[in-house]
């Protein structure tokens, strides 16, 4: 079995307050990009989970690799058996397109095809929350007003199909632990869940991501980034996530795409 796993980017990212348990209440408008990570499933007839990978390779122990945890969790309690997973990464790591949820979700969800074993939506939600907080969305790739932790969700009507993304990563990875760090709390200015009220050319002056002020200033080549998207015609440019991707969101195709050899630049459309 083999399937295709999306990313995803944030429409503003609004950091609200700080929890008692230690996590962030959050407000931000998920939107789901068709740049895929290719996940291949295939039972085995042990109990064990071997992995294999291509493309960027996730340079980490097999036992903090999200799908090994998906698979693990599923094992647990469903009593599955053993698979072969290969994975081929094309989205970049550590770029707050959130990756690793992804592909962490779409292998529950393949294994609940392949194994057909019954699961309700609620369960469903849960046990991809435990395993990270942009998992949820993953389950229906449909663009939501997220809050709380960033796995509750609103439906929203916003419709950005047509429009052309580029999506800009330098060398530069953003810990979770620096980009909260340097964040302060507080309300929203504007309620992302009437964005799709605002015209998008509004969207840089009312639309903002909290964290870039604090991280641009530690990296000033994201905010480099951010100025020549815009600069290449975007109407809406900011980071993704905590970082550190940059994406513009286009009306016309962008033909001038002046970045260093280095950086990842991926470009479509979408849906």
């Amino acid at each position: 079995m083999i399937e295709y796993s999306p990313c995803k980017i944030n429409l503003g990212l609004e950091i609200i307050d700080k929890r008692s348990d230690g996590y962030h209440n959050i407000e931000s408008v998920f939107y789901p990009v068709p740049l895929f990570d290719i996940i291949e499933l295939n039972r085995n007839n042990s109990k064990d989970f071997n992995y294999t990978q291509s493309g960027f390779i996730v340079d980490t122990d097999l036992k903090n690799n999200l799908l090994y945890k998906a698979w693990s969790l599923i094992q647990s309690k469903y009593n599955i058996g053993g698979i072969d997973v290969h994975l081929h990464k094309q989205i970049p790591m550590g770029a707050g397109l959130g990756g690793g949820s992804s592909n962490a979700t779409s292998l529950i969800k393949m294994l609940i095809k392949e194994f057909e074993f019954e699961i309700s939506d609620i369960d469903l939600h849960k046990v991809t929350s435990s395993l990270g907080s942009d998992c949820p969305f993953f389950i229906n790739n449909k663009a939501v007003f997220a809050e709380n932790t960033g796995t509750d969700f609103k439906e929203t009507d916003l419709n950005l199909q047509g429009y052309y993304i580029v999506i800009v990563k330098a060398d530069i990875s953003v810990s979770t632990a620096e980009a909260y760090g340097g964040v302060k709390p507080m309300a929203a200015e504007y309620n992302l869940q009437k964005l799709q009220s605002l015209q998008m050319k509004e969207w840089e002056s009312r639309v903002v991501n909290r964290f870039e002020n604090h991280i641009f200033k530690l990296f000033p080549e994201l905010n480099d980034i951010k100025k020549k998207l815009y600069h290449s015609g975007a109407i809406y440019a900011a980071m993704s996530g905590s970082g550190s991707a940059i994406y513009g969101v286009f009306k016309e195709q962008p033909t001038q795409m002046d970045f260093p050899r280095d950086y990842f630049v991926w470009q479509g459309v979408l849906g």
